[in-house]
């Protein structure tokens, strides 16, 4: 098994805090997004790569069993089994053990996690963890604004998943024992889903904050007004100040994506305002138009 160093792809130290590991991993997944890189293969695996490391070192159980056991991190608890079996028989009783030094059960125990020959010097069964299984989920962004359950079907079993809010298109997350079955008694493989997320209805989705147009007709824009927009969580109303200029943006503060995992805590709106000029005059009101002209010069 190669080593990931989960610190380095985030670029932070291993004494990195909980905030540190969240703005690092903010900071390049806008960079690395998909959406800002359609044709990137690279940019695309190191948006997987980022996520998978956010995924072990924001989760402060997977962050210590990761910083102990290194690539092996997954199997600690295994080993911490294997190795208290070993301590309590019969005939160890009493006896302090480490890990580097163990031999006997403990090179089987390796041997048997991360493979090797069908069955150990004494005669014993090897058991062998099953295969890691992959399936892509397409959802609409609208589907991961919230929480929600849903139920796959992966080589002929169903599978019912809970899909947390605020996952992000490319993102994989793995659902533990749902891959192939283990041999011998072995751990079950794992399951690895990855989410293909379009947008929704002219909403564009950056990270945690969402895009949109919205056409203000010529009256509105000038003598400002009010207006109802349509958002993922339903009908705003937005006010609209005087003499808004065609292109000109407003920011409507926690109305943007779920943050993942951090329950109550959202992203922007960011809304561009086009101006629609009207057509079809009347003769009434291109003879008022043509007054404001002269008004003008």
């Amino acid at each position: 098994m190669i080593f990931v160093d989960y610190y380095k792809i985030l670029g932070i130290k291993k004494s990195a805090t909980p905030g540190e590991i969240k703005s690092a991993y903010r900071k390049l997944a806008r960079r690395l997004h998909p959406d800002l890189n359609p044709n990137d293969k690279d940019s695309k695996r190191k948006f997987q790569e980022i996520n998978e490391a956010n995924e072990v070192l924001s989760d402060p159980e997977k962050r210590r069993k990761y910083d102990q056991h290194g690539e092996h991190w997954q199997h600690a608890d295994e080993f911490k089994n294997a190795q208290q079996s070993r301590q309590q028989s019969p005939g160890s009783r009493g006896t302090r053990y480490s890990e580097a030094s163990s031999g006997g059960d403990f090179s089987d125990f390796f041997e048997s996690m991360f493979g090797g020959a069908a069955s150990s010097g004494r005669g014993r069964q090897v058991k062998y963890r099953g295969e890691d299984y992959t399936a892509a989920l397409h959802l609409d962004l609208i589907d991961a604004f919230k929480t929600h359950r849903q139920t796959l079907t992966v080589n002929d079993k169903k599978i019912r998943i809970t899909i947390p809010a605020g996952v992000e298109n490319g993102q994989t997350i793995k659902i533990t024992g749902h891959g192939g079955p283990g041999m011998n008694g072995g751990p079950n493989g794992d399951l690895f889903i990855s989410f293909s997320i379009a947008n929704h209805q002219g909403i564009k989705r950056l990270g945690d904050h969402l895009y949109t147009t919205v056409d203000l007709d010529l009256y509105t824009a000038v003598l400002g007004g009010e207006i109802t927009l349509d958002t993922l969580d339903g009908k705003v109303k937005l006010k609209v100040k005087p003499e808004t200029q065609n292109g000109s943006k407003v920011k409507l503060s926690g109305k943007g994506f779920p943050v993942y995992k951090n329950e109550g805590h959202f992203g922007d709106l960011y809304v561009t305002y086009h101006i629609k000029i009207p057509t079809n005059l009347t003769e009434k009101q291109t003879a008022l138009f043509t007054e404001l002209s002269k008004l003008k010069s």
